[in-house]
């Protein structure tokens, strides 16, 4: 339990390599034995047809759950199934328990697809500080870290963001437009201009994790879920990157940011960024 007698960085230093271990864990008894092998009553529309839920998501969570609250007595879990049926729950990223933020599977529409480019998202959080982050890619072999202060890590190698190359467009993952408002999409509109090469996204996690490699140069996302975005943030932030939104400020996993926001390789094209979507609305 974290309390006065321990602290998230010391549960870190004896347990990350359990967290870990359950992340693995969910992917091979959850997700990849369902992965284009799913039955058409395992999918089910959310909001949308681009809001999918799958049998791997809510069983991938139910397990997470379990586990990672196992290992961490006294946290709590917001995970994105459990909140779309109870609302409330996402509450939780407010109070003083620590939090694990869980999206099971980030990128269903590609795992239903047969795509491999869907993830799963572990970050662990306390009052609004991230702390840690896992982001595994089980169909490509590829597991991401992140422990403040100490780096991220892809498969065990450090990351690095870098910069952008001089001269070269800005290569800009942006939100679907099914999910912006009138406001957003002008903002968005900011990027179509010369020196930024924008594109749809993909699955958020590894957008991010493209964004720490150094193989996208910024994200320009418009939605403030915090299972999509607390993972590959503190993943930049740990490779030498940052955030900002619209407002100027970094963004906060407990809400209240003003959209678009940007998670860039380095400052200067964030700020880059920033003033584009600025100029836009």
């Amino acid at each position: 339990m974290i309390d006065d007698s321990g602290t998230i960085e010391e549960f870190l230093a004896r347990h990350a390599s359990d967290v870990e271990e359950c992340v693995r864990t969910a992917a091979t008894r959850e997700i990849m034995p369902r992965w284009r092998r799913l039955a058409e009553h395992e999918v089910d529309l959310k909001t949308g047809p681009h809001d999918l839920v799958t049998d791997a998501d809510r069983k991938a969570e139910l397990y997470l759950t379990d586990a990672l609250t196992a290992l961490l007595p006294g946290s709590v879990v917001v995970g994105e199934e459990a909140v779309h049926a109870d609302p409330a729950s996402y509450e939780a990223l407010r109070g003083d328990a620590p939090v694990w933020i869980v999206d099971p599977v980030d990128g269903t529409r590609q795992f239903v697809h047969g795509d491999t480019g869907f993830c799963t998202l572990v970050a662990l959080a306390r009052r609004g500080v991230l702390y840690a982050s896992w982001t595994h890619a089980p169909a490509r072999g590829q597991l991401a870290t992140a422990v403040r202060g100490q780096g991220a890590r892809l498969d065990g190698d450090r990351l690095t963001a870098g910069s952008p190359e001089p001269g070269r467009d800005l290569r800009v993952a942006t939100s679907h437009p099914d999910y912006t408002t009138e406001e957003q999409k002008r903002a968005l509109l900011g990027l179509w201009t010369d020196g930024v090469a924008p594109r749809a996204c993909g699955s958020a996690g590894l957008e991010y994790l493209a964004v720490a490699r150094g193989e996208s140069d910024a994200t320009a996302f418009s939605w403030e879920a915090a299972w999509d975005h607390a993972a590959g943030l503190l993943l930049v932030e740990e490779a030498g990157g940052t955030h900002l939104t619209r407002a100027g400020r970094p963004f906060g996993i407990r809400g209240g940011n003003t959209l678009p926001f940007t998670a860039a390789r380095d400052a200067a094209t964030a700020r880059r960024v920033v003033e584009l979507l600025s100029a836009g609305v």
